[in-house]
């Protein structure tokens, strides 16, 4: 088995890749999730067969455990959860870094890099990295949980001098690094550690809630690159190529979200963004009255359109709306409407949270474009169907340079002849700031729970 596993590692991380590739779209998700499967599948019984493993008991408990705690979370979590969940999972990844870490440092024989006290320097470096990456993942993904979840407040947490207090303790954190080589002291470890952790809270806790989607495929990336690092400590190859795929591709995923929402990649790298940006106040709209309309007068509108582009954002999540939204559809197309659907980057709180709710609704995938695709029809359109979005649509962010989304990439759907906006209410979106939108000439808001407005317009389509 010892020269069969190399060779299993490499299929498992061809599996890994292919997996990736067919994630990038909806029509191959799902075979890319099959390629992920096997390819862990694959390697955990390949691990498990190797010499190397002398007692089953504990490995054998722990798989249940956690698998239990893995089914019952998948069979339970809301869609609209996901993002909480994925920031939860990268905290356990870190806190794994941490564990091998310790276990490699305090016990170097078990791993083959030297006896206590004789450390290999390249090993201490290895696990100094994967330690400090690790407890940093940890932390920083609790508190993006947190901020999500709605039990640490959204707002930044901001103090004078925040910036270079951060640049001291990660300058401090590389000496601790040194002085750990150099006399091999436990004392330095621990220190890492607890540094470690102290600065994953404060690099998360100035970033405000609309930053976070960003944020948590950030911390997606530090934890592949913390379990790479571990990976060099195990002296396992199919670790450190898992990490770096997800470190890559997290930080890929990183770079074109912040792209979409106009960030400084290097600013998420440092996690020095966001808290002078989201802390938005209401723009003043002066005696501007908002149009209400009912689900009657946007069937009417919708039905005589010739063209409707569908905006699905968070709200439509909370509400579990795509389903009806997809009837919509299908009664508009049959009066002969063209029916589309617009999704920009960050729609929700998570990367592809809106395109995975439309394909659960079994929307056609060739319906639905992407922000860079689509904006340019909005001035040809008649009818924008905008159901639970809002910062993405705030015409502030072209116009307004004193918005805290100034700046950022917006779908154009003001310049559609008519915009029907749904929304509870007429108050900020997850960015805490007003929509003008909600005030222009041509948009009707329509004030209801984005589910039950649907449900009332497919009633008055059919009628």
């Amino acid at each position: 088995m010892e020269t069969l596993a190399p060779l299993a590692y490499l299929i498992a991380s061809i599996c890994f890749i292919m997996a990736l590739r067919g994630l990038s779209s909806p029509v191959t998700a799902r075979q890319g999730l099959t390629y992920g499967i096997s390819g862990m599948t694959l390697a955990i019984v390949v691990t498990l067969l190797t010499p190397t493993v002398s007692s089953y008991g504990l490995i054998i408990l722990g798989i249940a455990i956690g698998g239990s705690i893995g089914t019952i979370l998948a069979k339970k979590i809301a869609m609209t959860d996901l993002p909480q969940l994925v920031a939860a999972f990268h905290s356990l990844v870190g806190l794994a870094a941490v564990c091998v870490a310790a276990s490699a440092f305090f016990n170097p024989s078990a791993f083959g890099i030297g006896e206590i006290g004789d450390i290999k320097t390249v090993s201490l470096i290895e696990m100094s990295i994967g330690t400090a990456v690790g407890a940093l993942t940890f932390t920083g993904s609790l508190i993006a949980w947190g901020k999500l979840q709605g039990v640490v407040s959204g707002k930044p947490i901001t103090f004078g001098g925040q910036h270079a207090f951060n640049a001291a303790l990660g300058v401090l954190l590389v000496v601790l690094i040194i002085m750990l080589c150099i006399t091999q002291a436990p004392i330095y470890f621990w220190a890492i550690t607890f540094l470690a952790l102290a600065l994953g809270i404060l690099m998360i806790i100035p970033i405000g809630g609309a930053d976070m989607p960003v944020i948590v495929s950030m911390l997606n990336s530090y934890s592949g690159w913390a379990a790479a690092g571990i990976g060099f400590t195990l002296h396992n190859n199919l670790l450190i190529i898992t990490g770096a795929l997800v470190g890559a591709s997290g930080a890929i995923l990183s770079y074109i979200m912040c792209k979409g929402m106009n960030r400084s990649f290097i600013s998420v790298l440092l996690g020095g963004f966001g808290g002078e940006q989201a802390a938005g106040g209401a723009a003043d709209m002066g005696d501007r009255q908002a149009k209400i309309g009912s689900a009657e007068d946007a069937a009417y509108i919708m039905k005589n359109a010739s063209s409707v582009i569908i905006v699905p954002g968070y709200g439509m999540a909370v509400a579990q709306a795509q389903h009806a939204l997809r009837e919509m559809a299908d009664l508009l197309k049959k009066e002969g409407v063209k029916v589309t659907y617009a999704i920009h980057p960050v729609a929700g709180r998570m990367p592809g949270h809106m395109n995975v709710l439309l394909a659960e609704a079994n929307v056609p995938y060739e319906d639905v474009f992407e922000l860079e695709d689509i904006n340019r029809d909005f001035s040809q359109t008649d009818v924008v169907y905008v159901i639970g979005a809002n910062d993405i649509t705030n015409p502030s962010a072209k116009t307004d340079s004193s918005s805290p989304i100034y700046g950022m990439p917006v779908l154009d759907v003001e310049k559609a002849q008519t915009v029907l906006f749904i929304k509870r209410s007429l108050g900020s979106g997850y960015a805490g700031i007003d929509n003008p939108l909600f005030y222009a000439d041509n948009t009707m808001m329509l004030l209801a729970d984005a589910k039950k407005m649907t449900e009332d317009i497919v009633k008055s389509l059919e009628h």
